[in-house]
């Protein structure tokens, strides 16, 4: 017997050799016999064979496991000379693909380490880390014993505390609700023994701590000695965790992120000197493509606006966003603000909303997901600041009106009219109209700022879109400054493509223009500027295709105006006396909404004035519709055919019907021509032409009828407009 062995040992020593020989037998039936004998003989030596662990029997390996765990419980103050030695083989054991395996190796490191050697923490903590991840809940819940254990009881804890810390916090947000409520408890627990074992260095916290007077809503305060652990430790362990949340893998990202959240939580004002590290960290991963890790981050955020002061925060941000802006500065500024108060943020609404309606963050991208994050800042400031938003309210509608504006956005422009009515809301105004006349004289004069210098790709132009269009009668108010930039913009020597959308927008408000542009009943003061600046100018022939486009929405806006019928008939006959000759040479354009118009227009002069023009003015009229009757637009051809009805009714009986009588026959000849069309439609329309022209000279009429009649395909037309001349004369 050795010197300083206790009584006994001597046996024990040779019933171990004999079991140890018969570990080598192939059978393994044989090994784990002798495992188990191993395991019953182990009372006072700590001699356990290492290639028991890597027995490739899983049930040799599960009974080393035990055979491990027990000499460690066994004889701990000679267990730590050994331990080292089965670190290395229990760790190429704990991914065995049989979960049993692996619960037994977790469950025996954790006993080797304290145990024996608590430095072996370092080389087991990875593994240990992994198991995490793990697909079967028994393996994670032994990592959290393990590591709820180890926090405990382990010697060297103290040293410890910042690698094992987040392991365990990192079952918080475990699937399984056991696992989630095991963790806990250990953690209650560690925060309880250390709050004790550090009772005279929290004397002060723990008699005065008052709680924070704002909170996450539905989450329970951590206890001061977790919050103690957390804080004298983070310092420690962001750095690792924020690398580790850039990381490949995404569920090392997903659960850094989550861990991230807890550990904030557990800070509380104590983020504030981590910020820098902080923010860098999230402004990259909140472009991560897991929806998950932007999600945790986006809570992470949240704490920060929470515990964080504004003056620090709200700087570093701000800071950041006008040196680069990017859709992250936006998505953690919005988060940050969503996690504040009201109180706490109003001495930095003004900083806060003219730094987003700078044109070099409202108008830095066209981006989906800066822009939405751009909207979501103003919305996180409607939410959290509520009445103290009307004192930004300006900025804010700048800030909508530019996101509206951005070109293959539309879907955001349900949102955006939803953050309008929220912000007049908050202001107690009836609707978005309401708050378009609070600030309708404010926009005109920011958006017509540089009206002189605009081109087609000026973001200005399609704000004055927005503001005309979607403001409603609000836009009356401000009718000579929408005049001024409109007869500026529209001279020809401006940009063409510009011109075009400038022609769109006064075409849209045209249409609905009582309810627009004329809501103050102040227009029609300015329809010789729309006539002779804007419209004159740009229905002069000039050739190419864009000067022809423009001819066509000029064309177009014209038709808007008739249309509307705000005219009376002495402001038509204005109209008319000053557009007449461009419009019928606009029926020979090559578009056919060109014509179509064109028609149409020439169509509501001869119905509203026609009566008042004399035989010359007809008599250069007709011969331009006639022509349209052979156009290879259907559409055309029937406008045609009315407008031709209308101008035989401008023929009184008087001097001018003898005056034009050699141009009625004309059209008679032409008009019998095409009553033979091989279209029923045009026929028809044709037929109503000649029976209304037929008042004038019915017996010429009838002559040359009779010369046709027998040409045609079909004698029914000629003969319905021989009886409607007959019954004509009764």
């Amino acid at each position: 017997m050795a010197e300083g062995e206790p009584r006994g040992a001597a046996e024990v020593s040779a019933a171990l050799g004999r079991h140890l020989s018969r570990l080598q037998e192939p059978g393994r039936e044989t090994r784990l016999r002798a495992l188990k004998a191993i395991a019953a003989e182990l009372q006072e030596r700590p001699v356990l064979p290492e290639a028991a662990l890597l027995d490739p029997y899983p049930e040799v390996k599960r009974e080393a496991c035990r055979c491990a765990a027990a000499c460690a419980r066994a004889l701990p103050e000679h267990f730590h000379m050994q331990s080292e030695s089965l670190i290395k083989p229990l760790m190429q054991t704990i991914s065995h693909q049989h979960f049993r395996v692996r619960v037994a190796v977790i469950q025996a490191t954790g006993a080797v380490i304290q145990f024996g050697n608590g430095k072996s923490v370092d080389d087991v903590l990875s593994h240990l880390t992994q198991r995490l991840f793990d697909e079967i809940p028994q393996v994670r819940h032994e990592v959290t014993t393990v590591i709820g254990e180890w926090l405990l009881h382990l010697r060297d804890r103290y040293s410890y505390f910042h690698k094992l810390i987040p392991v365990l916090l990192g079952s918080f947000t475990d699937e399984m609700p056991e696992n989630r409520k095991l963790a806990l408890s250990y953690w209650k627990r560690v925060g309880s023994q250390w709050e004790k074992e550090n009772e005279d260095d929290l004397k002060d916290k723990l008699d005065f701590s008052v709680a924070p007077s704002h909170y996450p809503e539905g989450v329970v305060r951590p206890e001061l000695g977790c919050r103690e652990l957390v804080t004298r430790n983070l310092s420690k362990i962001l750095p690792g965790l924020c690398h580790d949340m850039t990381d490949w893998v995404e569920g090392t990202r997903i659960k850094s992120s989550q861990l991230l959240y807890i550990l904030l939580l557990h800070a509380e004002d104590h983020i504030t000197q981590h910020m820098e590290l902080l923010l860098r960290t999230l402004y990259r991963v909140c472009s991560d493509e897991e929806s998950n890790v932007v999600r945790n981050c986006v809570k992470a955020a949240k704490l920060i606006g929470t515990f964080v002061s504004p003056k620090v925060s709200l700087t570093l941000i701000l800071s950041a966003l006008k040196k680069t802006p990017m859709s992250a500065h936006l998505m953690i500024l919005a988060s940050v603000i969503r996690g504040s108060t009201r109180q706490v943020l109003e001495p930095h609404l003004a900083d806060l909303a003219n730094t987003l309606s700078q044109t070099e963050i409202s108008q830095r991208s066209e981006e989906v997901l800066y822009v939405e994050q751009l909207l979501g800042c103003v919305q996180a400031l409607i939410e959290c600041c509520q009445e103290d938003c009307k004192d930004i309210s300006l900025q804010l509608m700048k800030v909508l009106v530019t996101i509206m504006a951005i070109p293959r956005l539309e879907h955001l422009h349900e949102k955006v009219e939803e953050t309008m009515s929220s912000l007049a809301e908050v202001q107690h105004l009836n609707g978005f109209l309401d708050l378009y006349k609070q600030h309708i004289v404010q926009l005109m004069e920011w958006v017509s700022l540089s009206h002189d210098n605009w081109t087609c790709y000026s973001p200005e132009l399609l704000q004055l879109d927005i503001i005309a269009t979607h403001s409603g009668p609000v836009i009356g108010k401000v009718l000579p400054d929408f005049i001024l930039i409109l007869k500026t913009c529209l001279q020809p020597t401006k940009d063409p493509q510009m011109r075009l959308k400038l022609f769109t927008i006064l075409s849209q408000v045209l249409e609905r223009a009582n309810e627009t542009i004329n809501s103050e009943g102040q227009f029609l003061s300015y329809l010789e500027i729309v006539i002779k600046d804007m419209l004159a100018p740009n229905l002069h022939w000039h050739a190419g295709r864009t000067a022809a486009a423009i001819r066509t929405t000029a064309i177009s806006c014209l038709w808007a105006l008739i249309y509307s019928e705000m005219l009376s008939p002495k402001e038509v006959h204005q109209v008319e006396d000053a557009l007449m000759t461009q419009v019928i040479a606009t029926m020979d354009e090559d578009s056919k909404i060109s014509r179509l118009t064109a028609c149409r227009i020439v169509n509501s002069f001869l119905s509203v004035c026609g009566k008042e023009f004399g035989p010359d003015k007809l008599n250069t009229i007709y011969p331009e519709i006639l022509k349209r009757l052979d156009d290879v637009s259907h559409d055309v051809r029937l406008a045609a055919a009315e407008t031709l009805t209308s101008w035989f009714k401008c023929i009184g009986d008087g001097d001018g019907k003898s005056v034009l009588k050699s141009n009625i026959e004309f059209l008679y000849r032409e008009l019998l021509i095409h009553l033979d069309d091989p279209d029923q439609n045009i026929q028809q329309a044709v037929l109503e032409v000649l029976k209304e022209g037929s008042d004038l000279c019915p017996d010429l009429l009838v002559e040359e009828i009779e010369v046709v009649v027998h040409k045609h395909r079909t004698p029914v037309y000629c003969n319905q407009l021989l009886q409607h001349i007959q019954s004509r004369r009764k």
